[in-house]
């Protein structure tokens, strides 16, 4: 890759929130030389190309839904609707696109569903050539890519699968204007409406979308969508309401969870716990995995042969009893509480040595869906009293 722009840039901030001075520049090339999550943390950027753009946009929803209606020639759109009390992404069709939901946390699927499916033959061409489109992803499920990327697309061993279900997707954030019971990812550092990651990000507000630009991808798409609607630069009066609501869900969560320990601590208190406490907490544990498949940065998989050299990537779970049997009925994680604590190893304290990206977000989902009603939470403010 050829460097435009050879001067070595050394940035300090105290906040994740200072990247907001960056929403008008596309950067297109960065290394991480630390990131501490919850405290002060550097960021070395060698900025190969930087593009000044007109980064707001506002339209009517009414001319929103016409323009994804129009574009759903075009690509697959899939956007978070309300079905029987639960959210989720659903595909937008001729018939539905007016229903989809905007900055209500959170789907019940993660984002990484969309790029991991649960099952994938990977001996078979199953390239899909229609591009789509996923709207709505609130940012606790945008930064998971982030360790999903670091894994899927590392240089050495770079997933052709993944890479191209990523390549051609659009990625539409939305900021989070409530909160849901189990919501943290203030505790780690993460705000609760999009910074970086997605190529667009959405407000909706009195009527009206209102969309800021992050990467060249978006800007095209924003080009699609000036075919069928009428975009204007957003007002500076309704840009500042939007980052008042933004600001006052991100006060409520860090009040919610207070005492909480942020992802760095908690890494130190996993490691010192004693055993009592993982027997306690997994007491109600039934292995069923649902903290696993439906965390939006787990991604262990099993391949599975099948009869005509065909193999299958299957997502799999460690609360799964046998997920680390071996030859000769070996099994080092056999023991329940063995098993829940490898979980909370691997996320704060293992995972941070390898990988530069959290593997915990903050999404709640485990919580929600854990029909033990273990609160990993809870457990965290106990190993912090």
């Amino acid at each position: 890759m050829q460097i435009i722009l050879l001067k070595k840039i050394l940035f300090h901030f105290t906040h994740l929130q200072c990247f907001n001075a960056f929403n008008k520049y596309v950067i297109q090339h960065v290394y991480r030389n630390r990131l501490d999550i919850g405290m002060n943390f550097h960021l070395t950027l060698y900025v190969n190309k930087i593009t000044v753009m007109e980064s707001f946009y506002s339209v009517f929803t009414s001319e929103w839904n016409h323009a994804m209606e129009k574009l759903l020639q075009s690509y697959d759109i899939y956007a978070p609707m309300c079905t029987d009390e639960t959210i989720d992404y659903e595909l937008l069709d001729h018939k539905n696109f007016s229903e989809a939901i905007y900055n209500i946390p959170k789907p019940t699927t993660p984002l990484k569903t969309f790029f991991l499916p649960v099952k994938e033959n990977v001996t078979k061409n199953n390239r899909n050539e229609i591009r789509r489109v996923i709207t709505g992803i609130p940012n606790c499920d945008l930064q998971a890519l982030n360790i999903l990327d670091e894994i899927y697309l590392n240089n050495d061993f770079k997933d052709s699968f993944y890479a191209e279900k990523r390549e051609k997707t659009i990625l539409i954030g939305a900021s989070c204007f409530s909160i849901q019971e189990h919501c943290h990812c203030t505790s780690y550092g993460i705000n609760p409406y999009p910074e970086s990651v997605c190529d667009i990000s959405l407000a909706e507000v009195d009527n009206k979308i209102h969309l800021e630009v992050f990467t060249n991808k978006g800007e095209d798409f924003i080009q699609s969508i000036k075919q069928y609607a009428t975009l204007s630069k957003s007002p500076k009066i309704e840009i500042e309401d939007i980052k008042l609501k933004q600001q006052k869900i991100k006060n409520q969560l860090t009040d919610n969870n207070s005492g909480l320990p942020d992802y760095k601590k908690t890494g130190e208190l996993v490691e010192q716990a004693k055993n009592d406490i993982w027997e306690k907490y997994s007491s109600t544990c039934v292995s069923c995995g649902a903290c696993a498949t439906i965390c939006p940065t787990c991604s262990c998989f099993l391949l599975v042969d099948n009869p005509g050299f065909e193999k299958i990537r299957q997502l799999d779970a460690c609360q799964y009893p046998g997920f680390e049997r071996v030859a000769g009925d070996e099994d080092p994680l056999h023991a329940l509480a063995k098993r829940f604590k490898n979980r909370y190893f691997c996320k704060y304290y293992w995972k941070p040595f390898k990988f530069e990206s959290i593997a915990c977000t903050g999404c709640g989902r485990c919580i929600d869906a854990c029909i033990g009603k273990i609160n990993k939470n809870e457990l965290f403010r106990e190993l912090a009293q």
